[in-house]
């Protein structure tokens, strides 16, 4: 097999059994860079993301974007012919991937020591709302549910008013991204196992498990050092960081908004020095973040007079001269026409059929870049059961007949 540098996990095949989010991202990870992932979903129906934001066809474009570069296959789990076509499957796979609720696959008759029987050298992980163990291991959970077990949501917002949620499933995705970290390590390690002489270690052994509060809860920073140390608690502070100044959302002359972050302590002295305030610049009090703390009304309104008396490419020019960092707030449409997107390649256009209509769709690009630009995404998430067919005959060696015949009832 040829090495390809852009597809570093070719040859690597992954199952993945799971709906929603975390499993899933986990899966388009490892797709991305070249392994096989085979997405088991319910037959008729199929993982409910499919119908989420549904703004046309029978496939949403959320669906799409997550489960891009995956083969999608239709196998019951409950039923004899399912399991034993998702084992047989296993067998051949390096990989498992399955967000379930704790005991789920047991029940199913796929527990780890079912697993290991099939496939002994078998790297399995598990993501669930609060890990496979502990007094709330069986408790079903979503991530906004773990946005806030974790931590994360009581920092939200502003401080006058309840809690916000951040606009997509970060919960999810942090959770996608250690379960991917998790299968590519475990995969290093056996091949390390390999090479030593060593056995792998089982599904029975040891499992990458996934929880998705402890996820949220490892983005927290110092949140809980900090609390046991000194009682600090930490308080929603809106569009600011806890500690550090100035550093917030500025309305320009023209309605639109930038983020201005001027909260080093040489680039504070530039950025007050181009908003015309050499006072403030100059102040000792302010030559520190925490004097810059204790006075952030008084920074961010110094800052705000400046910005709302010019158009947001001009504050934009200005302080890019004056090497302060800041940015635009941008929406979708701003993303489209970024050249700074298109230039690496993270605006991709595939094609879709929605309604029987063929449509060019912009997608995001594989993140981290290997080289100079975005790899190619290979096709947007595939319609149900589109490689049902496929597994069976060319995977499985086994005679298909029809589309759903009793092996993937």
């Amino acid at each position: 097999m040829s090495l390809d540098p852009a597809q570093p996990l070719a040859g690597m095949r992954v199952v993945e059994l799971g709906n929603y989010i975390a499993a899933p991202t986990a899966g388009r990870l490892l797709a991305d860079f070249g392994a096989e992932v085979i997405k088991v979903e319910r037959p008729g129906t199929g993982d409910e993301l499919r119908s989420w934001r549904l703004y046309g066809g029978d496939t949403s474009l959320l669906y799409r974007t997550i489960n891009r570069n995956k083969r999608s296959v239709e196998l019951d789990l409950r039923s004899e012919e399912g399991r034993d076509a998702v084992l047989d499957l296993l067998s051949r796979s390096d990989a498992l991937i399955e967000n379930f609720r704790p005991g789920t696959l047991e029940g199913w008759g796929l527990g780890p020591d079912v697993l290991a029987g099939a496939n002994p050298d078998l790297v399995v992980a598990r993501v669930s709302a609060f890990g496979q163990t502990g007094p709330m291991a069986g408790r079903p959970g979503f991530a906004a549910v773990a946005e806030a077990f974790g931590g994360m949501r009581d920092l939200v917002g502003d401080p006058d008013r309840p809690p916000a949620r951040v606009g997509v499933s970060i919960g999810d995705s942090i959770a996608g991204l250690y379960a991917a970290f998790g299968v590519v390590m475990s995969l290093l390690d056996r091949e390390r196992r390999r090479a030593a002489g060593a056995p792998a270690l089982s599904p029975v052994e040891r499992h990458v498990d996934v929880a998705l509060h402890e996820a949220v809860f490892s983005m927290m920073e110092s949140l809980v050092p900090d609390y046991s140390a000194f009682e600090v608690l930490r308080r929603r502070t809106g569009g600011r960081m806890e500690g550090i100044a100035p550093s917030n959302a500025y309305e320009c002359r023209d309605g639109r908004s930038v983020v201005v972050a001027g909260n080093g302590d040489s680039i504070f002295g530039r950025l007050m020095r181009t908003i015309g305030r050499e006072d403030l610049a100059d102040d000792p009090e302010l030559a520190g973040n925490a004097g810059r703390w204790a006075r952030r009304d008084e920074l961010d309104e110094a800052i705000a007079a400046w910005t709302r008396d010019r158009d947001r490419d001009d504050v934009l020019r200005v302080l890019d001269e004056a090497a302060v960092p800041a940015g635009p707030i941008y929406r979708a449409e701003d993303i489209l026409r970024d050249e700074q997107y298109r230039s690496r390649g993270m605006l991709q256009e595939l094609p879709v059929s929605i309604d029987g209509v063929p449509r060019s769709v912009a997608f995001p690009g594989v993140v981290p870049v290997l080289g100079r630009t975005s790899l190619p995404v290979r096709h947007a998430g595939p319609d149900l059961g589109a490689d049902t067919r496929w597994l069976f005959e060319e995977v499985l060696g086994r005679t298909v007949t029809h589309d759903h015949e009793e092996d993937t009832a």
